[in-house]
């Protein structure tokens, strides 16, 4: 089940904020001289000291996700300033015929508690237009275990979306808990539950539960279960979900250090339509440069080019944008400044 925020124009990010420019966190077997001695594993597919935190499940797919490029159309201009080590501001003024156009204040607040060398938590973060319409997030790590994310959505002087996600992270294991629109008074809201285990240094299998109540829902409740795996080896990875909506599948691959790319397919049961999408990226450290590029089984083809203007700090983006079906095209030009 996807995130009900998702729709929103994320802030400007700092780690370990998504979104944005800037990319992304042996035991020997003991001998025995007794003939009657049961021989140590040394298969390492078994061994579970191996194991490690697989992550969540929404962050299944996100290796294959970003090497897909997020088109824009339109005039972008971003202007980014750092106030302090823990404060950024940012202006954005957009132009565009297909999305909302004007200008949005973003700020980015990181705390204190330093988890790790790129991880400080709190993290507050959010964007408002001039209407009042706004978006806001706070993610807190409260320990090395217990991760917790708000976001919430206010249109039109209302509150459209609120979201609440609890992660808890064991040494092998990942499971959340997220509650999204509830509302007392109407009875009405979303509840998914997630749980992704390691069962070997490769292999991660795990479930979802979604559950929706309210009025609006036939029969008043419904429930969705689906399951999730992920293989890792080397530089490869496979994930997948499947359940009674459709089944989606991924496949990321880093081919060198300048180019990776994935391949995903997505089928929706419901209106029996399925999507395949094949995604690259290159990497061009010494030119400052990115470059994202997809095309898919609906004859849509986007690239997107980012090229950083040293020494200045400035960031060109161009977005292009083609569907040969409908014979619609869509070109867009961004600069990010800080």
């Amino acid at each position: 089940m996807g995130n009900v925020l998702a729709a929103s124009q994320p802030p400007p990010p700092l780690p370990p904020s998504p979104a944005g420019l800037v990319p992304n966190l042996a035991k020997e077997p003991s001998s025995s001289s007794s003939e009657n001695a049961i021989p140590a594993q040394t298969d390492s597919f078994f061994n579970v000291s191996d194991r490690e935190n697989p992550g969540t499940i929404e962050d299944l797919h996100k290796k294959c996700k970003d090497v897909m490029p997020t088109n824009f159309e339109g005039a972008k201009l971003m202007i980014q300033k750092g106030l302090s080590a823990h404060f950024q501001v940012s202006h954005t003024i957009n132009l565009s015929s297909t999305a909302p156009s004007g200008y949005k204040f973003g700020a980015t607040y990181v705390g204190t508690k330093q988890l790790s060398p790129t991880e400080a938590f709190p993290v507050v973060l959010g964007d408002i237009d001039p209407s009042g319409n706004m978006n806001a997030n706070i993610i807190h790590q409260f320990n090395q275990n217990i991760r917790c994310k708000f976001g919430s959505q206010i249109q039109d002087n209302k509150i459209s979306a609120a979201q609440l996600t609890t992660d808890y992270k064991g040494s092998d294991f990942t499971a959340s808990l997220t509650l999204a629109n509830t509302d007392l008074i109407n009875e009405s809201g979303v509840a998914v539950a997630h749980y992704l285990q390691s069962v070997t240094k490769s292999l991660a299998l795990g479930g979802e539960l979604a559950y929706q109540y309210g009025r609006a829902v036939p029969g008043g409740e419904i429930a969705v279960i689906s399951a999730a795996a992920r293989y890792q080896n080397g530089l490869s990875t496979w994930s997948g979900t499947a359940g009674l909506a459709g089944v989606h599948v991924c496949y990321y691959r880093k081919a060198s250090e300048q180019l990776q790319f994935g391949v995903e397919v997505e089928t929706n049961f419901r209106v029996q339509e399925a999507v395949g999408t094949f995604g690259y990226q290159i990497d061009l450290p010494k030119a400052d440069l990115v470059f994202r590029g997809m095309l898919d089984t609906n004859w849509n083809v986007g690239a997107v080019l980012e090229k950083r203007l040293l020494p200045l700090p400035f960031t060109l983006a161009i977005s292009g944008h083609l569907n040969h079906v409908k014979n619609q095209h869509r070109l867009g030009i961004g600069m990010i400044i800080g």
